[in-house]
Protein backbone atom coordinates (compact mmCIF):
# COMPACT_ATOMS: atom_id res chain seq x y z
CA UNK A 1 0.00 0.00 0.00
CA UNK A 2 3.19 2.21 0.25
CA UNK A 3 2.43 3.56 -3.53
CA UNK A 4 4.10 7.23 -2.79
CA UNK A 5 7.62 5.00 -1.57
CA UNK A 6 7.80 3.05 -4.38
CA UNK A 7 6.50 5.69 -7.66
CA UNK A 8 9.64 8.22 -5.69
CA UNK A 9 12.02 5.16 -5.86
CA UNK A 10 11.64 4.99 -9.67
CA UNK A 11 13.48 7.40 -10.56
CA UNK A 12 12.14 9.71 -13.40
CA UNK A 13 10.72 6.56 -16.15
CA UNK A 14 7.06 6.67 -16.31
CA UNK A 15 7.18 3.29 -17.35
CA UNK A 16 9.21 1.70 -14.53
CA UNK A 17 6.70 4.11 -12.31
CA UNK A 18 3.91 2.66 -13.75
CA UNK A 19 5.26 -0.75 -13.14
CA UNK A 20 6.58 0.03 -9.66
CA UNK A 21 2.87 0.49 -9.08
CA UNK A 22 1.08 -1.83 -10.37
CA UNK A 23 3.53 -5.06 -9.15
CA UNK A 24 1.57 -6.28 -6.25
CA UNK A 25 -1.53 -7.08 -9.17
CA UNK A 26 1.22 -9.00 -11.10
CA UNK A 27 1.86 -12.59 -10.60
CA UNK A 28 5.05 -14.92 -11.01
CA UNK A 29 6.52 -14.64 -14.57
CA UNK A 30 3.63 -12.53 -15.59
CA UNK A 31 5.44 -9.53 -15.50
CA UNK A 32 7.54 -11.02 -18.73
CA UNK A 33 4.30 -10.26 -20.87
CA UNK A 34 4.74 -6.21 -20.51
CA UNK A 35 6.99 -4.14 -22.33
CA UNK A 36 11.12 -3.57 -20.88
CA UNK A 37 10.22 -0.52 -18.52
CA UNK A 38 6.82 -1.69 -17.23
CA UNK A 39 8.96 -5.14 -16.59
CA UNK A 40 11.82 -2.98 -14.68
CA UNK A 41 9.29 -1.34 -12.51
CA UNK A 42 7.71 -4.71 -11.37
CA UNK A 43 11.07 -6.40 -10.74
CA UNK A 44 12.20 -2.79 -8.37
CA UNK A 45 9.14 -3.30 -6.79
CA UNK A 46 9.61 -6.92 -6.19
CA UNK A 47 13.50 -6.00 -4.60
CA UNK A 48 12.19 -2.98 -2.91
CA UNK A 49 9.84 -5.38 -0.82
CA UNK A 50 11.98 -8.23 -0.46
CA UNK A 51 14.81 -5.08 0.75
CA UNK A 52 12.11 -4.01 3.52
CA UNK A 53 10.96 -7.32 4.88
CA UNK A 54 14.47 -7.71 6.19
CA UNK A 55 15.77 -4.57 7.57
CA UNK A 56 16.38 -4.39 10.58
CA UNK A 57 14.84 -0.54 11.07
CA UNK A 58 11.73 -1.77 9.53
CA UNK A 59 11.33 -4.75 12.24
CA UNK A 60 11.89 -2.74 14.66
CA UNK A 61 8.63 -0.46 13.78
CA UNK A 62 6.78 -3.49 13.26
CA UNK A 63 7.41 -5.26 16.20
CA UNK A 64 6.10 -1.92 18.25
CA UNK A 65 2.96 -3.08 16.38
CA UNK A 66 2.72 -6.58 16.50
CA UNK A 67 1.00 -7.67 19.76
CA UNK A 68 -2.19 -5.59 18.37
CA UNK A 69 -1.75 -6.27 14.78
CA UNK A 70 0.15 -9.55 14.44
CA UNK A 71 1.11 -9.95 10.75
CA UNK A 72 -0.38 -7.02 9.45
CA UNK A 73 2.27 -4.79 10.85
CA UNK A 74 3.94 -4.70 7.90
CA UNK A 75 1.11 -3.40 5.85
CA UNK A 76 0.55 -0.74 8.40
CA UNK A 77 4.16 0.22 8.55
CA UNK A 78 4.40 0.60 5.08
CA UNK A 79 1.42 2.70 5.58
CA UNK A 80 2.83 5.13 7.99
CA UNK A 81 6.53 5.09 6.04
CA UNK A 82 4.37 6.96 3.50
CA UNK A 83 3.22 9.52 5.98
CA UNK A 84 6.60 9.93 6.60
CA UNK A 85 7.76 10.43 2.96
CA UNK A 86 5.03 12.78 2.03
CA UNK A 87 5.28 15.28 5.63
CA UNK A 88 9.09 15.69 4.46
CA UNK A 89 8.78 15.46 0.82
CA UNK A 90 10.64 18.59 0.63
CA UNK A 91 13.90 17.15 1.74
CA UNK A 92 13.90 13.95 -1.14
CA UNK A 93 12.52 15.84 -3.88
CA UNK A 94 12.83 19.82 -5.37
CA UNK A 95 9.19 19.38 -7.11
CA UNK A 96 6.30 20.04 -4.86
CA UNK A 97 4.61 17.12 -3.86
CA UNK A 98 1.39 18.08 -5.40
CA UNK A 99 2.85 18.63 -8.39
CA UNK A 100 4.27 15.48 -8.38
CA UNK A 101 1.17 13.67 -7.29
CA UNK A 102 -0.64 14.90 -10.40
CA UNK A 103 2.19 14.40 -12.74
CA UNK A 104 1.77 10.97 -11.53
CA UNK A 105 -1.96 10.46 -11.95
CA UNK A 106 -1.41 11.92 -16.25
CA UNK A 107 1.17 9.47 -16.36
CA UNK A 108 -0.98 6.35 -14.95
CA UNK A 109 -4.09 7.63 -17.41
CA UNK A 110 -0.94 7.59 -20.50
CA UNK A 111 -0.27 3.69 -19.72
CA UNK A 112 -4.21 3.27 -18.59
CA UNK A 113 -4.08 0.31 -21.29
CA UNK A 114 -1.59 -1.99 -19.45
CA UNK A 115 -3.32 -1.55 -16.11
CA UNK A 116 -4.31 -4.33 -13.98
CA UNK A 117 -8.31 -4.62 -13.81
CA UNK A 118 -7.86 -4.17 -9.96
CA UNK A 119 -5.52 -1.15 -10.29
CA UNK A 120 -8.50 0.10 -12.94
CA UNK A 121 -10.89 -0.14 -10.45
CA UNK A 122 -9.82 2.04 -8.10
CA UNK A 123 -7.76 4.84 -9.80
CA UNK A 124 -10.82 7.07 -10.36
CA UNK A 125 -10.89 6.91 -6.19
CA UNK A 126 -6.88 7.68 -6.09
CA UNK A 127 -7.42 10.52 -8.26
CA UNK A 128 -10.53 12.36 -7.21
CA UNK A 129 -9.21 12.22 -3.71
CA UNK A 130 -5.58 12.69 -4.48
CA UNK A 131 -4.29 10.00 -2.15
CA UNK A 132 -0.80 10.01 -2.40
CA UNK A 133 -1.07 13.73 -1.36
CA UNK A 134 -3.56 13.27 1.81
CA UNK A 135 -0.67 10.97 3.51
CA UNK A 136 0.77 13.95 4.30
CA UNK A 137 -1.89 14.37 7.16
CA UNK A 138 -2.56 12.54 9.91
CA UNK A 139 -5.96 12.65 8.58
CA UNK A 140 -5.34 11.16 5.01
CA UNK A 141 -3.36 7.72 7.12
CA UNK A 142 -6.22 7.29 9.03
CA UNK A 143 -8.68 7.23 5.90
CA UNK A 144 -5.98 4.85 4.48
CA UNK A 145 -6.16 2.85 7.55
CA UNK A 146 -10.15 2.89 8.02
CA UNK A 147 -10.50 1.20 3.98
CA UNK A 148 -7.75 -1.27 5.17
CA UNK A 149 -9.80 -2.22 8.05
CA UNK A 150 -13.08 -2.96 6.10
CA UNK A 151 -11.14 -4.87 3.39
CA UNK A 152 -9.48 -7.47 5.97
CA UNK A 153 -12.81 -7.74 7.56
CA UNK A 154 -12.10 -6.24 10.77
CA UNK A 155 -10.03 -8.87 12.12
CA UNK A 156 -7.29 -6.86 13.63
CA UNK A 157 -8.84 -3.65 13.88
CA UNK A 158 -6.14 -1.91 11.54
CA UNK A 159 -8.24 1.85 12.11
CA UNK A 160 -7.17 1.64 15.52
CA UNK A 161 -3.19 1.81 14.31
CA UNK A 162 -3.39 5.67 13.83
CA UNK A 163 -3.62 5.82 17.52
CA UNK A 164 -0.53 3.83 17.75
CA UNK A 165 0.91 5.86 15.15
CA UNK A 166 0.40 9.36 17.17
CA UNK A 167 1.75 7.49 20.22
CA UNK A 168 5.09 6.68 18.78
CA UNK A 169 5.36 9.53 16.00
CA UNK A 170 8.68 10.27 16.72
CA UNK A 171 10.09 6.70 16.95
CA UNK A 172 8.13 5.89 14.10
CA UNK A 173 9.45 8.95 12.03
CA UNK A 174 13.07 8.51 13.33
CA UNK A 175 12.68 4.99 12.27
CA UNK A 176 11.48 5.53 8.65
CA UNK A 177 14.58 8.40 8.09
CA UNK A 178 17.32 5.66 8.88
CA UNK A 179 15.31 3.19 6.70
CA UNK A 180 15.08 4.98 3.80
CA UNK A 181 18.46 6.28 3.43
CA UNK A 182 19.37 2.62 3.07
CA UNK A 183 16.60 1.88 0.78
CA UNK A 184 16.70 4.92 -1.24
CA UNK A 185 20.80 3.90 -1.82
CA UNK A 186 19.73 0.36 -2.53
CA UNK A 187 17.14 1.03 -5.21
CA UNK A 188 19.08 3.31 -6.49
CA UNK A 189 22.14 0.58 -7.23
CA UNK A 190 19.50 -1.77 -8.17
CA UNK A 191 17.78 0.79 -11.23
CA UNK A 192 21.26 0.96 -12.44
CA UNK A 193 21.70 -2.70 -12.56
CA UNK A 194 18.32 -3.40 -14.21
CA UNK A 195 18.91 -0.47 -16.79
CA UNK A 196 22.53 -2.36 -17.34
CA UNK A 197 20.76 -5.71 -17.17
CA UNK A 198 17.94 -4.48 -19.79
CA UNK A 199 20.13 -2.87 -22.45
Amino acid sequence: MNFLAHIYLSGNDKAVKVGNFMADSIRGKKYLDYDTGIQKGIVLHRFIDTYTDAHPVFRQSTKRLHHNYSHYSGVIVDIYYDHFLAKNWAEYSKEPLLDYTLDFYTTLNEYYHVLPLHVKKFMPYMIADNWLYSYAQPEGIARVLQGMNRRTKNRVGMHEAIDDLMVHYVDFENEFRIFFEDLREHSISKLKALNNQYL
